[in-house]
């Protein structure tokens, strides 16, 4: 009885820290471009190849504001191309509830009585939303809820002709009106609002529809990003390596209490140089072209030479010895959390500094570690900031407010607890690594004392 009343308390535990996770993040890519350029063939291409996928797609076009009695009466000299034409604040409304996790009613607009009419469209949480439209990258908060941006680029006498068949055909207007229409308003929106809007593109598809290429390199790239942590999807800068079976086998060694000092100092170290290794993967580098002992020229690269690497005490001095093997002569300096104030040498402006801690919890020593970096002279995106196990909330927090460094982790937890202990996480690391009793309570109330950093001078 004693067993299953522990079984069922831990279930009730783990429930709790899972109902407090955050719902799964979806993918929301952006299609914009020109009047008839191709946006919605290039949207059905891409769901069309998202077909194990759930995708919805959602046109800005809903959100045109119905037009009042005045307005119908001088219709056509009202510009549906100005963004002043959509309700952007019920589209951003929309599209938040949506990667929150929730389902919305979008309006659906008739393009002949110009109003939204009854009967909304109900849309549900999914995998990927693309959202189509002219100007859906025009608004700054709207290309913010994106992760990936796409700009359709179509010759202009094309998409004219385009609109001409489609405008007569499936909405009912005279030619000329069409015409005048584009002479007047189209065409000067475009190239006021429209055109400006492709320099944000992540992506710009010539052809639209036409261009198989481009279609399916961006079908990879978004099959690549569903299949990585949510947060990789928010935050381009935080990398994981890929999951393996021997990757979670040495997680589940380090992460065991059971697991004695000698095997964790020998599986943390392997999951460390596998951190570095995938670390030295984000450096600047050159193309070099070398003789071979056949008399064959190779053509390979140099990456950048002027490294150094900072480790925040203590757990960061666990870091020191893979990235002393992997780079030949590093220069490690440290950084240690106190109360006495800052003191230390300038970093050179010109090199990579790698941060090393083996745990990413609240985030708030790295804050402050990587802000005194920056202080000596690192640029931020010159700033590598490598560990072994984040929580969500260090992310959010290190991304947030330094966007241009990069996070190098092995495995993204679940979430901190009241104590802002990393769940299920491994424990105190850096007592566990150095043979240290520890005890949760001391630990905290020191971490709870500590304001204030000092930079060491490299060695």
């Amino acid at each position: 009885m004693d067993s299953v009343f522990e079984l069922t308390t831990k279930m009730k535990q783990n429930f709790a820290v899972h109902s407090k996770m955050p719902p799964k993040q979806p993918f929301v890519i952006g299609v914009a471009g020109g009047t008839a350029s191709g946006k919605t063939t290039v949207c059905n291409m891409i769901i069309s190849q998202l077909h194990d996928q759930r995708v919805v797609l959602v046109n800005q076009d809903s959100f045109y504001h119905s037009l009042k009695d005045e307005q119908l009466r001088n219709v056509h000299e009202y510009n549906f191309d100005h963004p002043d034409a959509f309700n952007t604040e019920l589209l951003l409304s929309c599209m938040e509830r949506l990667k929150q996790g929730h389902a919305v009613s979008i309006p659906h607009y008739d393009f002949k009585t110009h109003k939204s009419t009854e009967g909304a469209r109900q849309i549900k949480p999914s995998d990927v939303f693309i959202l189509e439209g002219i100007l859906v990258l025009h608004d700054c908060r709207v290309r913010e809820l994106m992760n990936m941006k796409i700009f359709v680029d179509t010759d202009s006498d094309m998409r004219l002709a385009r609109r001409i068949q489609r405008d007569t055909v499936e909405r009912g207007r005279d030619i000329q009106n069409v015409l005048d229409q584009y002479a007047r308003f189209v065409k000067p929106s475009f190239e006021e609002f429209i055109l400006p809007s492709k320099k944000h593109a992540d992506i710009i598809i010539p052809r639209g529809g036409d261009n198989d290429v481009a279609i399916d390199l961006i079908v990879q790239h978004i099959l690549t990003k569903l299949g990585q942590h949510d947060l990789c999807k928010i935050y381009s800068n935080v990398f994981v390596i890929f999951s393996t079976f021997q990757l979670r086998g040495m997680h589940t060694l380090i992460r065991d209490a059971k697991t004695k000092k000698h095997d964790f100092v020998f599986y943390a170290d392997r999951l460390i140089r596998l951190v570095v290794e995938h670390g030295l993967g984000h450096l600047p580098f050159t193309e070099k072209q070398v003789i071979t002992p056949t008399g064959s020229v190779y053509t390979g690269v140099v990456f950048c030479k002027r490294l150094c690497g900072v480790s925040i005490i203590r757990s960061g001095e666990s870091m020191e010895n893979a990235l002393r093997a992997c780079c030949k002569g590093i220069k490690i300096g440290k950084i240690l959390i106190h109360g006495e104030g800052i003191n230390g040498r300038q970093i050179s402006q010109a090199a990579m500094c790698y941060c090393l801690t083996p745990i990413l919890a609240s985030g708030n020593s790295a804050v402050k570690a990587i802000s005194l970096l920056l202080s000596k002279g690192v640029p931020e995106s010159n700033i590598i900031f490598l560990n072994l196990i984040a929580a969500p909330q260090g992310i959010h927090a290190v991304c947030k407010k330094f966007p241009k460094l990069k996070i190098v982790t092995s495995e993204i937890d679940a979430s901190l607890d009241e104590h802002d202990r990393v769940l299920p996480g491994m424990g105190e690391f850096g007592d566990r690594y150095f043979g240290t009793e520890y005890n949760y309570n001391t630990t905290l109330k020191s971490q709870s004392s500590s304001q204030s950093i000092s930079f060491g001078t490299p060695k």
